[in-house]
């Protein structure tokens, strides 16, 4: 399924969504023309290795932390983390606050962070993308929005069909998804690559964070499709 827009107008502009994604857009790109000897060169020292941790926790282990949240290996990994992001930031920003939303989606990239470590114990490889704090994005909005309808691609056979889904049955089938995975990967099955049991950490924790947190006294609208 790949969904393509909500049906909830936020009340305020979401500025930190957008600089959020212009952040994650222009380090892309700068990674994206550099030579490959200095691309090799920014990963080591910029993205989070969990064997870095298993060898003693330093400033520069505690920074990758928040560095790798902005740098991408991919046109289709940035891409797919861009667009959840775009469609589903600015409602929990509209409902967080500007400031409360900066930290949420900081606070959610550690959690899903510290997952990854926790599960990947000792590994050499490097870790990268905004997927584990867009994870708590998508778990905040699930408990804030859950009567939101979703503007899904469904795929039917070999084709895709536009279909309004309620959030519950879009956000629910991802982290379904992402859990089936992440217990595949744990027996050792994975060789995706991909951080599952990150996706897993950050949202719960968003979940948390959006029972937790408090939010602006607004009342939710549907727009009409």
């Amino acid at each position: 399924m790949i969904p393509i827009r909500d049906g909830i107008p936020t009340r305020s502009t979401p500025v930190v969504n957008y600089l959020l994604i212009a952040a994650n857009v222009l380090v892309f790109l700068w990674m994206f023309l550099m030579p490959e000897s200095a691309l090799e060169t920014m990963v080591n020292k910029y993205a989070m290795a969990p064997a870095h941790f298993a060898d003693g926790v330093t400033l520069a282990d505690i920074m990758t932390i928040f560095t790798s949240m902005f740098m991408h290996a991919g046109w289709a990994h940035i891409g797919g983390n861009m667009l959840y992001l775009w469609i589903f930031g600015d409602n929990v920003e509209d409902r967080l606050g500007h400031f409360r939303y900066l930290m949420f989606y900081l606070v959610g990239g550690v959690a899903a962070s510290m997952t990854h470590l926790a599960t990947n114990w000792g590994s050499e490889l490097p870790t990268v993308g905004a997927s584990g704090a867009i994870a708590a994005v998508l778990g905040a909005y699930l408990v804030l929005f859950p009567g939101s309808r979703i503007a899904t691609y469904v795929p039917i056979g070999s084709f895709y069909r536009l279909t309004l889904l309620p959030a519950v049955v879009v956000l629910g089938f991802w982290f379904v998804l992402q859990l089936f995975e992440g217990v595949l990967s744990l027996g050792g099955a994975d060789v995706s690559g991909v951080a599952f049991w990150a996706h897993i950490g950050g949202f719960v924790a968003g979940m948390v964070m959006a029972k937790l947190m408090p939010t602006e006294d607004r009342r939710e609208r549907a727009l009409t499709w």
